[in-house]
Formats: C-alpha cells, sequence, structure tokens
C-alpha cells in the first residue's frame, strides 16, 4: 500500500515537471538555419517572426554567430510591431538564450518536483480522488523555509543582477562605438586623401594607384582588427583569403606574419598616407585619423582582456543559484491551495528561467566582440572607401578653381619648404 501511493504520488509530480522543462530540451546542433542575425542576412525582427526556421538553432557557443544584428528601416518597423509580445512569446521556447539555462532550469526544477514529494510523503497528501491521506513517514521533518528569508535577501539579489546586466551592456556599447569611430574615421581618412591629393605632378594613373593603395589599406586594418578580436578557429581562414584576394601578395603576407597584425597594418597605412603628395600639414591632418584607429584598437583590447571582476561574477552565480535552488523550500506553503502544493513546479521553473535569464544575458554581452557583426563593418568599410577614392574633383560638372597665389604653399609644400629653407 505504501509503495503504490508513493509511486502515484511520485507519477504525478514527475509528470508536471517533465511537462515544465521538455521545451527546453537541446535540440540538435544544426547550422544550417535561414532568416537568423547573421553577416549575411542581417535582420534582427524575423528570427523569431518565422518560427519554422529556427526549431534548430544552435546551442552554446554557436548561437553567438547569429545575434549579429544590423538593423534596416523595414527591420525597425517589425521590431515596433504591436504583435511583438505574441511573437515573442511564441518563440519562447526557441529562445537562444533560454536553451542555455536547460541544466539549471532542470535542476531547480527537479528540486521543487522532490520537494512536493517528500513532503507529501511525510505530511500528507490528496490523491487523485480528492481524499486526504496521512503522511507515510510522520517522523520525518517538513522541508520547508519561511518566505521573508527570500523577501530580504531579494534586493540584493536585484542590485547585483542589475550592476552585472548593466556593466555588460556597457562594455557592449563602448565596443560598438569603437567600430563607429572606425567606420566614421575610414571615409574620413579617405576623403581627406582624395581631396588633399596633389595633381600638380601625378599623373591620373598614379593618382588612381596611390588612392587605391591607401583605401586598401585601411581597410587592411579593420580586416585584421576584426581577426584580432575573433576566435582563431572562426576567422582566420577567411581573414587569410581575404588578404590574398585584396592586396599585393607581399603585403598581404607581412600581415599575416606579424605577430601583433592591426599594428602591422597601421604602419602600412602610414607609410601609404607620407607617399601621398601633399602638404605635411594636410598629411598631419590626415594621420590624425590613424592615431584614433589605435586608440579605438587599445580600447577593444582592453575590452577583450579585461572581464567584469571575477569575484563579482562568481559571486552573483553563487548567490543566484542558492537563491533558486532554495526558493522551492520558500514557496512550498504559498502553494498549499493547489493539489498537493504541484502549483510550486511551474512557478519555479518560471521563476527560475526569468533569473538565470537576466544573468546569462549579461554574461552573454559581457565579451561583445563575437555578437558584433564585425565582418559586415569590414565589409561596408571597404566599399566605401573604394568608392570615395573612384572619385575625383570636377567630376560632378563644377569645374575646380585654379589656386590662389596665397594658397600654393599648402598645395606646393615641398618645393616651398626647400626655397624658404624649411619656414
Amino acid at each position: 500500500m505504501i509503495s503504490r501511493r508513493t509511486c502515484l504520488l511520485a507519477a504525478a509530480a514527475g509528470a508536471l515537471a517533465l511537462s515544465s522543462v521538455e521545451g527546453f530540451a537541446p535540440q540538435p546542433n544544426v547550422k544550417s538555419v535561414t532568416k537568423l542575425n547573421n553577416d549575411i542576412a542581417p535582420t534582427g525582427f524575423d528570427s523569431f517572426r518565422d518560427l519554422k526556421d529556427i526549431t534548430n538553432l544552435p546551442d552554446g557557443e554557436e548561437q553567438r554567430k547569429y545575434r549579429r544584428t544590423v538593423y534596416t528601416h523595414d527591420d525597425w518597423k517589425k521590431h515596433r510591431s504591436q504583435d511583438r509580445f505574441f511573437y515573442y512569446l511564441a518563440a519562447i521556447f526557441s529562445s537562444g538564450v533560454y536553451k542555455n539555462l536547460f541544466r539549471e532550469v532542470s535542476l531547480v526544477t527537479f528540486i521543487a518536483t522532490m520537494v512536493v514529494v517528500y513532503n507529501g510523503i511525510t505530511h500528507g497528501y490528496t490523491d487523485l480522488d480528492g481524499v486526504k491521506h496521512s503522511g507515510l513517514i510522520e517522523f520525518l521533518p517538513k522541508l520547508a523555509l519561511p518566505l521573508n528569508v527570500f523577501t530580504v535577501t531579494s534586493p540584493s539579489l536585484g542590485l547585483l543582477l542589475v550592476f552585472r546586466t548593466n556593466s555588460s551592456y556597457k562594455r557592449w556599447d563602448e565596443a560598438r562605438k569603437n567600430w563607429g569611430m572606425n567606420i566614421n574615421h575610414t571615409r574620413d581618412l579617405v576623403r581627406m586623401a582624395n581631396t588633399f591629393y596633389d595633381t600638380t605632378s601625378a599623373t591620373p594613373g598614379k593618382r588612381a594607384d596611390d588612392l587605391n593603395h591607401v583605401a586598401l589599406c585601411t581597410w587592411a586594418f579593420v580586416r585584421a582588427m576584426k581577426r584580432h578580436l575573433s576566435p582563431e578557429e572562426e576567422d582566420e581562414t577567411e581573414f587569410r583569403a581575404e588578404l590574398y584576394e585584396k592586396l599585393p601578395a607581399q603585403q598581404a603576407e607581412k600581415i599575416i606574419a606579424a605577430a601583433h597584425r592591426p599594428n602591422r597594418a597601421l604602419q602600412d597605412l602610414s607609410s601609404a598616407i607620407n607617399d601621398l603628395p601633399m602638404h605635411f600639414l594636410r598629411k598631419n591632418e590626415v594621420h590624425s585619423a590613424v592615431t584614433i584607429f589605435e586608440d579605438n584598437l587599445g580600447s577593444s583590447e582592453r575590452l577583450l582582456t579585461s572581464p567584469v571582476p571575477l569575484f563579482y561574477s562568481r559571486h552573483l552565480a553563487r548567490f543566484l543559484a542558492i537563491w533558486l535552488l532554495l526558493l522551492p523550500l520558500g514557496m512550498y506553503d504559498a502553494f498549499s491551495s493547489s493539489w498537493n502544493h504541484t502549483a510550486l513546479i511551474p512557478s519555479v521553473f518560471v521563476i527560475s528561467t526569468m533569473l538565470f535569464g537576466i544573468e546569462e544575458i549579461g554574461t552573454q554581452l559581457e565579451e561583445p566582440f563575437t555578437v558584433l557583426p564585425m565582418q559586415a563593418f569590414c565589409d561596408k568599410i571597404y566599399n566605401w572607401c573604394m568608392e570615395i577614392m573612384s572619385w575625383s574633383p570636377g567630376d560632378n560638372g563644377r569645374p575646380m578653381k585654379p589656386v590662389k597665389p596665397e594658397h600654393v604653399y599648402f598645395t606646393d609644400g615641398e618645393i616651398n619648404e626647400y626655397t624658404n629653407g624649411g619656414y
């Protein structure tokens, strides 16, 4: 009789637990997905809208390459859709964030199930016919904690989670701003090189070759920076192929062989700028963009090599794990109105998913570069640089005015430097 009742109660509670967590069961690690956030299909909203296309979203680290969102106007319209909550809720069991929490959420849900089963066995339960039975092993203590324990500690946990996510977002935002500065100043650099180029003693072919070299060196730096900030197994092969495709072979080999590839690329860019025929004051202005590139690189290296202090992250993880693992004990009595307290199980499942999810988001954002669309940035920089370098003074139909006598010094600086004693 004892065995039969025990099994019946355990089976009922276990069925509830299973139904709560089965949506989080890891899916096959399939890479061939469509309409996701990546450099090929850079949109963010459709990955939630077309649910049939994301049921095989990869787990763990493989997800990060699909989070490289680049929005367009159409994406923003979908993002602001009044039906977005329905789409997001419908896609909840396909969420990559929640899939990463399978083991943690399963453990907390399992503990909640065991608390319900144990307390039913020791302090009584109600069978499926609604008949109440006394406990089978009444001398054992009841597993429960005062809910006040969690009420008192929840503000501290909330502050820890808020600081964690805020600091991680700031890191992501700084990384994105670094790449925004790269985008802005690559355009600025090639625009100044194109405009300041002195065509007095240069043939059209020479001008085109010099400016093309500057544009390629500019792109080579951002591409080397992207490789520098990316995992080797993800980007090394593509990096080498792109350099050999776009750069002269010797220049590509020098960059690839360098211990610090972005520095080598910056050296090539500085040399290319220095070779341009223009006044030294104008060269200094162009070189200022190179200094900004170096600053952006240093800032990004700091983000990559220096995480949020580990003692903070580890304390938060321990605090959150212990808090949630003990939560079923504190909430047990609050569900006395439900059948054998079984409403505790799905409630703990949802709460643990949401709180673990906040910590997971902070952890995923902490290292921002593998979720930034850096390849898309590099491709756009290349296209824009080459387009700007294809323009020439007067090609808009408006003839260029001759240089005024008082400005000759700034267009023919090298000659004047010699004739004026270098002043």
